[in-house]
C-alpha cells in the first residue's frame, strides 16, 4: 500500500473482530493518519437530557458493535475506507455539571476538527450536542440544509426555563440563522405531543415532517425522492436520533415511543440519498444501560456506517471530477 492510500481498519484474517483497536470499524485513530477525511467523533454527554439519562455511554457503545462492520458496503456498492481516509478522533470531553460551556466546548473542537479538511461523524451524546456541531458547520458552509430523524420534533422552546436542552437544539438553530429554511425536515416523527401548537410552531419554523406512518405508507424510496427534491444541492447535515427506530430495534434509548421505522426503512433511507452534499451527520441517544443483547448499538453502527459512506462516495467523486 502507498504512502496516499487510505489506511483502513485491522485486518480480521489476521486479527478476530472481538480483538484489535476498540476504535469505529477499528480504523486508525486520528493521530495515526496524515489527514483525515471523515473524522468519527465521540461526544460523551447526556446532561441535556428530559428523562433516562445514560447516552454519555452511547459513542464507545456504538465503537463496540461497530467491530462487526465489513469495509466493503454493498447496499451503496462502496468500499468507504478504501475510498477515503476516515479515522477516529477520540472523544470530545464536555463537562458534564454545565450544559452552556459543554456546548462551548463541543462547538470548539468540532472548529478544530473541521479546520483540518475533515467531515465529522459524530457520536453522541444527547441531541443538545446537534446545536454545537451546526454552528460548527455553518461557519464553513453558511445555513445548511437538515434532515432530522428523530420519534420528536426537538423544537421545543425550553425545559424548566433551560434553553439547550436535548429537545431544544433545532429551534435555536433556527434563531442562530445557521439553517436553510427551505429546507428543512423531520423523518419518522410519532407519539403523543403537549399540544397540536407544537405542530403549529414547528412549521413556523420551516420544518416539513415525514411521520413513521407515512414512511409505512407511501415507502422508502418515495420518501427519499422527497427528502432529496427537498435538499437539492445544498451543504446538508442529517442529525439520526436512534430513538426515529421503534423500540423493537432501538431498546437503548432514553425516551422511547411506539410506531416507529425498522432499522430497514432507516438505512434504505439513507441510502436513497446518494449524491446530496452530506458535510457532517450525528448519530445520537444510544443509551446502552437499557439496551438488549446491543440491539440498538448494532443499528447505531450501520447508521454511521451508511453515513460514511455517503460522505466518502462523494469526497471520492468530487476529487475524481477535479483530477478530469
Amino acid at each position: 500500500m502507498s504512502s496516499t492510500e487510505p489506511r483502513g481498519p485491522v485486518d480480521s484474517s489476521r486479527v478476530p473482530r472481538y480483538a484489535g483497536p476498540a476504535t469505529f470499524a477499528r480504523l486508525p485513530r486520528l493521530d495515526e493518519v496524515a489527514q483525515a477525511d471523515v473524522a468519527v467523533v465521540g461526544v460523551p454527554f447526556d446532561s441535556g437530557v428530559s428523562y433516562r439519562p445514560g447516552a454519555r455511554f452511547g459513542g464507545n457503545a456504538v465503537r463496540e458493535a461497530s467491530r462487526l462492520l465489513r469495509p466493503y458496503n454493498p447496499g451503496q456498492d462502496a468500499a468507504p475506507f478504501a475510498l477515503v481516509q476516515v479515522a477516529d478522533a477520540g472523544d470530545v470531553a464536555a463537562n458534564p455539571f454545565n450544559i452552556n460551556e459543554a456546548v462551548e466546548t463541543v462547538e470548539a473542537a468540532a472548529d478544530a476538527l473541521l479546520a483540518t479538511g475533515a467531515r465529522l461523524m459524530t457520536l453522541g451524546g444527547d441531541h443538545t450536542i446537534a446545536l454545537p456541531l451546526l454552528r460548527s458547520v455553518a461557519k464553513k458552509h453558511g445555513p445548511v440544509a437538515l434532515l432530522h430523524f428523530d420519534a420528536h420534533l426537538d423544537t421545543w422552546d425550553t425545559y424548566f426555563g433551560a434553553e439547550y436542552t436535548h429537545g431544544t437544539p433545532f429551534r435555536r438553530a433556527v434563531e442562530e440563522g445557521i439553517l436553510d429554511t427551505e429546507a428543512l425536515s423531520h423523518v419518522g416523527t410519532r407519539g403523543p405531543l403537549y399540544g397540536k401548537q407544537d405542530l403549529t410552531d414547528d412549521e413556523k419554523l420551516g420544518f416539513g415532517i415525514v411521520t413513521s406512518a407515512d414512511v409505512m405508507r407511501r415507502g422508502v424510496d418515495e420518501v427519499a425522492q422527497q427528502l432529496r427534491e427537498r435538499i437539492g444541492d445544498r451543504p446538508l447535515y442529517v442529525s439520526v436520533d436512534i430513538d426515529v427506530l421503534d423500540p423493537a430495534h432501538a431498546p437503548g434509548t432514553g425516551t422511547p415511543e411506539a410506531g416507529g421505522l425498522t432499522s430497514r426503512e432507516l438505512l434504505e433511507i439513507l441510502r436513497g440519498l446518494a449524491g446530496c452534499h452530506l458535510v457532517s451527520a450525528d448519530v445520537v441517544e444510544v443509551a446502552p444501560a437499557y439496551d438488549h443483547a446491543e440491539i440498538t448499538a448494532v443499528a447505531a453502527s450501520h447508521t454511521a456506517y451508511e453515513l460514511t459512506t455517503l460522505m466518502a462516495r462523494q469526497i471520492a467523486a468530487s476529487r475524481q471530477e477535479t483530477a478530469q
